[in-house]
């Protein structure tokens, strides 16, 4: 995938500085500081679907799938006056994104409707698309062979790669969309759990409104939540 290329000695350039962000698996992932040009971009309104709505469909699966699509944002290509505004600098040089870059605000809604189009046709009541995640669900093994592979054809002639070391193949349990859903329940995952067991007695305004942002977002799994942080 052509992603990036070297600015020449003869361009015009405004440049931006690199930041590495630590990712999930333990690695670094290089993006441009684009906080600026955020600023300026109009927001992109494309709904991403609500996690708890597509995680309830989950509810009767006895097999669920999870396939994680390799360098999603990647595969929005950027127009040439588009390119210009997200170059990044380093030592060996001054480089151009060609394609949708990590660290963009439209990014995630932009690659949800590249997704919701490759999958439009088969977007039928045993598959979920959440952004980068495709989540295949089924109660029948020999049903949910047949999905997955007509999710495979699907990608095949548009090169769109799945991560198979993301990827978890027929689970009757396993985590999707932050929690861990099964047919049976849908439960926090531990380190979330130890997430919140750690977090330090807010100190200030500022802070008592993340840690409440926090616990709304994990409402579903707090009994009596509006009562708790009702005084708060």
């Amino acid at each position: 995938m052509d992603v990036i290329r070297k600015i020449g000695h003869n361009e015009i350039v405004e440049i931006t500085t690199p930041v590495f962000v630590n990712w999930h698996d333990g690695k670094s992932r290089m993006c441009g500081d684009f906080r600026a040009l955020n600023n300026y971009t109009t927001a992109d309104r494309y709904p991403i679907p609500r996690i708890p709505h597509s995680l309830d469909k989950l509810e009767k699966a006895k097999y669920i799938t999870k396939m994680d699509c390799m360098k999603g944002f990647n595969h929005n290509v950027l127009k040439p006056n588009s390119m210009k505004l997200r170059r990044i600098i380093c030592h060996m040089g001054i480089y151009e994104y060609k394609r949708m870059p990590f660290g963009i605000k439209i990014a995630p809604a932009h690659f949800q409707r590249l997704m919701d189009t490759i999958f439009k046709e088969i977007l039928e009541g045993w598959m979920v698309v959440y952004i980068d995640e495709v989540i295949i669900y089924s109660d029948k093994w020999e049903g949910h062979v047949k999905y997955i592979d007509r999710v495979i054809r699907k990608c095949t002639p548009i090169t769109l790669k799945i991560s198979l070391k993301k990827c978890n193949f027929g689970q009757q349990q396993l985590l999707a969309l932050g929690p861990k859903g099964s047919g049976l329940s849908l439960a926090i995952y531990q380190n979330k759990v130890a997430t919140v067991l750690q977090k330090p007695v807010p100190r200030s305004i500022k802070e008592m409104k993340s840690f409440l942002g926090f616990a709304r977002y994990q409402r579903n799994h707090i009994k009596n939540i509006s009562h708790i942080i009702s005084s708060l």
